[in-house]
């Protein structure tokens, strides 16, 4: 089930002693026990998008709790259909099959669909917590669904989320986050790595171990709150870790369309509430842009 082979045209996953391979076997072990949320993993090798391969793992009857982990993407996806990639086992690059539309245990009901805008928000608040505890970096939410940290005295991306529906009850979840990139292999000047930032810890395994651990957690809390946001507690959570409320932003909406002013809320729906010239207006979808303070601010 789980391949360490490696594909034509890659080195050897043990060439790089600074990034040696996941170990599967030890990782399902920990993650896939009775009472969890994690139903299967696999690790692969190399992959276009893990997103795209537990979508069709997805269409073909996967459990929820399905996890799909990549050494390497060679054509990973972000939002706005943005793509990536990165040296393989560099970072974290993964996606979870959840089915919040289904039946969860201990008899819980389906979650109502308007709700599951909160998932994005609830990855990147239980990822922000897995690596404050397990890498020792205090890590910013950008909403809807970057996660920041700070290098060089700035705010950069450090890793990104993407959320897809999946047939009438499931969503994939891709997480991707940079661990051990170095200056010369990022993507974009404005992104950096865990390693960049300070973290002093950047074991891939405990990493991985810890964000899906706090998935489960905050995904269970949301289930039993019938994906309510306030009795879970996260829309207080996310708010407290948002570095985009508060801030002067530019709104780049579907359409072509422009919205500026401050964001002030994330409303009921997890959508954000930006405060301009003709009164409060939620976005639920674009492009959120964090504009500097002017000189005199």
């Amino acid at each position: 089930m789980t391949s360490y082979g490696t594909p034509r045209g890659t080195s050897n996953p043990w060439s790089d002693l600074n990034r040696p391979p996941l170990n599967a076997a030890a990782l399902r072990r920990a993650v896939v026990v009775p009472g969890a949320l994690w139903s299967d993993l696999d690790v692969v090798a190399a992959t276009g998008s893990t997103n795209s391969d537990l979508a069709a793992k997805a269409a073909s009857g996967a459990p929820e709790g399905t996890v799909l982990v990549a050494e390497e993407q060679t054509s990973g996806r972000g939002r706005l259909d943005r793509r990536w990639s990165a040296p393989p086992r560099s970072g974290l690059f993964f996606s979870v099959l959840l089915r919040p539309g289904g039946p969860g245990g201990a008899g819980l009901t389906p979650v109502p669909a308007h709700r599951w805008g909160w998932l994005p928000l609830l990855t990147g608040v239980a990822v922000a917590t897995a690596l404050s505890r397990a890498a020792g970096v205090d890590t910013a939410l950008k909403w809807p669904n970057d996660l920041l940290l700070t290098a060089d005295g700035e705010e950069r991306k450090t890793g990104g989320i993407l959320a897809e529906r999946v047939g009438e009850d499931g969503v994939v979840i891709g997480i991707g986050v940079n661990v051990s990139l170095e200056a010369g292999e990022l993507p974009v000047p404005t992104a950096t790595s865990l390693a960049l930032a300070g973290a002093p810890g950047t074991d891939r395994d405990p990493l991985l171990r810890a964000v899906l651990r706090s998935l489960d957690d905050w995904y269970g809390r949301w289930r039993e709150a019938d994906g309510d946001p306030d009795r879970c507690r996260l829309r207080q959570t996310y708010a407290a870790g948002c570095a985009t409320l508060g801030r002067q932003v530019r709104a780049e909406l579907p359409g072509g369309r422009e919205l500026s002013g401050t964001a002030v809320a994330v409303d009921g729906d997890g959508r954000l509430v930006i405060a301009g010239p003709d009164g409060e207006q939620a976005v639920g979808a674009g492009d959120v842009i964090h504009l500097r303070p002017t000189a005199e601010e």
